[in-house]
């Protein structure tokens, strides 16, 4: 048998208004999650900022479909450079950020719990402004 090569699902992620700030001043990232989230004995949860985060996602879904609440604790621990309360709040995102899955309000796909599928494009753009 050949080895065998661990799934994965590749989606387009965008910041916007203001958000790309948080994210190394880069508005468009490509991403490749596992296509099902990892047990944490599997070792597979991934790198992490504060050591635990991954760990405890991971094992809140094991086995579960990648999905949007995960690209957001994802992007948190892996692409976010500062500040991540302006980015998340809790296990979602703050209040003020509009999110959209392929151009639609994340609302009417299921919010966190839309499963991630290849070639997907998830928008982050905030509506909050500073006065």
């Amino acid at each position: 048998m050949g080895s065998q090569s661990i799934p994965t699902v590749s989606v387009k992620v965008e910041f916007g208004g203001g958000l790309e700030l948080l994210f190394a001043n880069q508005r468009t990232h490509r991403v490749a999650l596992l296509a099902r989230l990892p047990s944490p004995a599997s070792g597979t949860a991934g790198p992490s900022n504060d050591g635990q985060s991954d760990v405890a996602v991971a094992a809140a879904a094991a086995g579960r479909p990648a999905d949007v609440a995960y690209l957001i604790h994802w992007l948190r621990d892996n692409l976010l450079t500062e500040r991540p309360e302006l980015f998340v709040e809790g296990e979602t995102v703050r209040p003020g950020i509009l999110v959209l899955v392929n151009d639609t309000d994340w609302e009417l796909e299921g919010e966190g719990d839309y499963v991630l599928k290849e070639g997907d494009e998830i928008v982050f753009i905030s509506t909050l402004h500073g006065g």
